[in-house]
């Protein structure tokens, strides 16, 4: 804060009201931050965690045991905390599943490093022990990848329902795993001889009513809209499609104009021409050919009335997204221009109607050839359910993705964790020096992943985790811990299977935020809502001012 040497005047290098922290008070201060993000979702790993509860400043509840989730809803303040938000944050866009696996597993790096620093090794000599070891990790995980392709739906279904194992919507697992692999199939695309798959073209509809159970997945487009007259067919077989950008109704002028009329006939003369352009936007549409038109924008109500009784089924106001999908799904073109709308122009769908789901009506375009675009479904009976539900088929629909697109699967519930620490404690012996100890420690921090399964399952993870090394010592890789029936298992046999990436992601991302909480020794932090100082208050602290 203050400099001077000898008996010269202080000089005030920083604003009044800023706080600092240096040397080990910071570093400490960072890593029980840290720590204590990794042990607020602790306890929701595996089959047997449990849930949080949430509260935001409305009162709004959300029940999930999904971590990116509870991080993101938590009000975090201390910059620390705040990466290893950021770590949760980043597992989810990767991978869409294994956040709490990275912010645990960064949390116990932290907690070893700290024992190391108190026997005075530097934070840079574990920063460089800790990335050797992360490097060494993703080197035995490609030994320990396995290969699944897209035509493999049985191992596809054992990746998502290992996925939804620690969520409520477990009950019905299997039926939504069956799920989630058969829309992802059905937008995966091929490119040269690897898959690709955009989450996108994936559509989730949640509708509260019903059970999980009635989840389902529509091989479509699910509108969130119903048609706009009564009049209009509720379904339309062989459906011919248009999209439209472009409102059917008269639009108001971009300038301010005025129209004088000084006869009381040349107000009929306007009405029917108003009505006669918005009859020759009808007859647009009709001569096209189509059916059914979704529109983006607005439609006048006389224009429905002539759409009805020339048995068009319509919507407006479709959000963009809905078009896009739409368009994907049907092969129709989007046009901005009505005059330009031509019968190459539509796209096909065995069937559009409209249905009754709850208190809401829905339109459903489904038997789209080819269909690039799916939406799934969700029910539930409450809306805590459906959300959560919600939550389990995103993280499965991801994992289901991430292993078509890399095509290696690992081996779960601490099986893959257990035989790298193995292989780490041999390698640490090779790279000497203080190093061998961040290594070696890097190797017990991997081992929290069984250690935390057991913990939240009962049993004694002392005991987990003796009997684990033993197993992998003598050459039983698959070896992990079973915690529905409070046991180690092969997982393999189990079908305890997970992507390549969600691993991969996860030991990146901790080791990352690891090495960068490590690295901090100076925190300076501003006054709260000091956005510059006041008129006549320089750096030097304004003389002659009177304190805040």
């Amino acid at each position: 804060m203050l400099g001077g040497q000898g008996g010269q005047t202080p000089i005030l290098v920083l604003r009044e009201g800023t706080k600092r922290e240096k040397g080990k008070g910071a570093l400490t201060n960072n890593i029980e931050a840290a720590k204590a993000i990794a042990d607020a979702v602790r306890t929701t790993l595996g089959p047997r965690g449990l849930d949080k509860m949430l509260v935001d400043s409305m009162g709004d509840i959300t029940i999930t045991n999904d971590g990116v989730t509870i991080l993101k809803e938590m009000d975090v303040d201390h910059p620390a905390a705040k990466m290893m938000v950021e770590v949760s944050k980043t597992q989810d866009q990767e991978c869409g599943d294994g956040t709490t696996t990275a912010v645990v597993l960064a949390g116990e790096l932290l907690k070893k490093a700290e024992g190391m620093i108190e026997q005075n090794i530097h934070p840079t000599v574990i920063s460089a022990g800790y990335r050797l070891a992360s490097v060494k990790s993703q080197e035995v995980l490609k030994e320990l990848a396995k290969p699944v392709n897209i035509d493999n739906t049985e191992e596809l279904t054992k990746i998502a329902i290992t996925a939804m194992n620690s969520k409520s919507a477990g009950i019905s697992k299997k039926h939504l795993a069956e799920l989630a692999v058969r829309a992802v199939k059905s937008v995966a695309e091929k490119r040269g001889s690897n898959y690709y798959v955009d989450m996108d073209n994936i559509q989730i509809i949640k509708k509260q009513g019903g059970s999980i159970d009635d989840t389902e997945v529509v091989d479509g487009i699910i509108v969130d809209k119903e048609r706009v007259h009564s009049g209009m067919p509720k379904n339309v077989k062989n459906a011919k499609i248009a999209l439209l950008d472009a409102a059917l109704e008269i639009k108001k002028t971009e300038i301010d104009a005025k129209i004088e009329i000084t006869d009381p006939s040349q107000i009929q003369n306007f009405m029917n021409e108003e009505e006669k352009m918005l009859k020759r936007m009808v007859e647009d549409v009709k001569k096209s050919e189509a059916n059914v038109v979704f529109c983006q924008k607005g439609i006048d109500d006389l224009v429905q009335h002539y759409l009805a009784k020339s048995g068009i089924y319509a919507v407006r106001r479709v959000k963009k997204s809905d078009m896009d999908k739409l368009s994907k799904a049907t092969g129709a073109n989007v046009v901005s221009k009505l005059s330009e709308l031509t019968k190459e122009d539509l796209g096909t769908a065995k069937l559009v109607e409209e249905r009754k789901i709850g208190d809401d009506s829905l339109t459903f375009v489904t038997g789209c050839d080819k269909a690039r675009s799916v939406s799934v479904l969700i029910r539930g009976g409450t809306e805590h359910v459906v959300d959560e539900t919600e939550r389990s088929m995103d993280d499965a629909l991801n994992v289901v993705a991430i292993a078509i697109e890399d095509g290696f699967t690992l081996i779960g519930g601490g099986a893959t964790a257990t035989e790298l620490a193995l292989r780490l404690r041999d390698y640490a012996t090779k790279v000497g020096g203080r190093e061998q100890i961040a290594v070696n420690s890097f190797a017990d921090a991997l081992e929290v992943i069984p250690r935390t399964l057991a913990e939240n399952g009962g049993m004694d993870p002392i005991d987990v985790l003796i009997s684990l090394r033993k197993e992998h010592k003598d050459g039983n890789k698959h070896m992990g811990v079973n915690v529905l029936e409070g046991k180690i298992d092969n997982m393999e046999k189990i079908s305890v299977i997970e992507p390549f990436r969600v691993g991969k992601q996860a030991i990146d991302s901790a080791t990352e935020a690891a090495v960068m909480i490590l690295r901090i020794d100076d925190v300076i932090a501003s006054k709260p809502g000091s956005g510059g100082a006041p008129p006549g208050r320089g750096g030097m602290g304004g003389e002659g001012m009177p304190e805040d």
